[in-house]
């Protein structure tokens, strides 16, 4: 098993922790929009409590290891390795508790381009442990809001976990997905799978707006979100999401490999 040592080493020289790509002026522009309630910040979740600036920097502060500093205005952001290493062993319980009742799970991603083979992997995972790993309205197309107006994207599952595509992309290896922050995909899967009458899930396990949105349906969720994200920061800290991960959500796919080992042989869900 990957040491916390070590890990830790891998998330420092990875970007994954510490120093990281986003920028400052990025997450204090989301951290306004998401005081100020723009949907494109909220991404599915509607706070109980009026979260304004401060006090969302001061959450961000805590659970990821940012800045505090409001005079901070630049530069580059940092993750605190030791947070990200707590949340990831926190995350791998919730995993390995799911995992030995056998309940069904759905697993989606607004990063697929980054993120497809860390989730694919606790997929297969969770599925060996006996788990059934949903896929509800399979193929289903859904209007989402971008900066460009509104696209038309379908619901498509790769390995078990959901991703959103552009319409007549169907090849994973040349066009492994939309990147998104909408929580309109994991309603219309929740939707889909009640309107059915099969089963529901006992965990959802995503980013963006996968998480917020079935945090805020009522539904256990548990994922991984980027230091200019407060949505996800605040469901956790408002008890409707279980378990937020601190880490840069985009660099290289192959960095989250020993993520996906350590998390896996945390769960005993190694294959």
């Amino acid at each position: 098993m990957l040491s916390p040592r070590a890990l830790r080493a891998h998330l420092l020289v990875a970007r994954l922790a510490g120093t990281v790509a986003t920028t400052r002026e990025r997450s204090l522009s989301r951290y306004r929009m998401f005081a100020a309630r723009d949907p494109r910040a909220l991404i599915g979740l509607e706070p109980e409590y009026d979260w304004c600036f401060d006090e969302l920097l001061q959450l961000m502060g805590q659970k990821c290891g940012v800045s505090a500093d409001p005079a901070r205005t630049s530069g580059q952001d940092v993750i605190d390795p030791d947070r990200t290493i707590a949340a990831l062993d926190a995350f791998a319980d919730r995993l390995a508790t799911v995992a030995a009742t056998g309940a069904p799970v759905l697993i989606g991603t607004g990063h697929p381009h980054r993120l497809l083979g860390f989730y694919a992997a606790l997929a297969a995972g969770l599925s060996a442990a006996g788990c059934g790993v949903l896929t509800p309205a399979q193929g289903r197309s859904v209007d989402i809001t971008t900066r460009f107006g509104v696209r038309t994207y379908n619901l498509d599952y790769v390995r078990g976990v959901a991703l959103m595509r552009e319409p007549g992309a169907r090849a994973p290896r040349s066009e492994p997905g939309a990147h998104t922050h909408s929580p309109l995909p994991v309603r219309v899967a929740l939707g889909a799978a009640a309107d059915s009458g099969g089963p529901l899930p006992a965990l959802v396990i995503g980013d963006h707006g996968w998480v917020c949105a079935a945090g805020q349906l009522g539904f256990e969720a548990i994922g991984l979100a980027d230091s200019d994200d407060p949505a996800p920061f605040v469901g956790e800290a408002e008890g409707r999401v279980s378990v937020v991960v601190p880490l840069d959500d985009a660099v290289r796919s192959d960095y989250y490999r020993p993520l996906t080992r350590y998390v896996l042989n945390r769960a005993c869900l190694s294959q």
